[in-house]
């Protein structure tokens, strides 16, 4: 949990990437906290899965469990 926090107050609370200008009330805060875990959880670059966002790994890996019918 801690790493995770601390990547939050990293990537969104200390820099402008996720807002426009300083915050200035709780709802700044709540929208600039959506749009990180909106990109945190689906289209930041993640190494385990080799570098590939969550979103397109997760589509991959289901359409290979689609299999295709075997002709009889």
């Amino acid at each position: 949990m801690e790493s995770i926090n601390g990547l939050y107050k990293a990537e969104c609370i200390r820099t402008t990437v996720f807002r426009d200008g300083p915050y200035k009330t709780l709802a700044d805060v709540e929208y600039a906290t959506a749009g990180w875990a909106d990109w945190y959880n689906t289209r930041r670059l993640h190494s385990s899965l080799g570098y590939v966002a969550p979103v397109e790994y997760e589509t991959a890996h289901y359409a290979s469990l689609i299999r295709e019918p075997q002709p009889v």
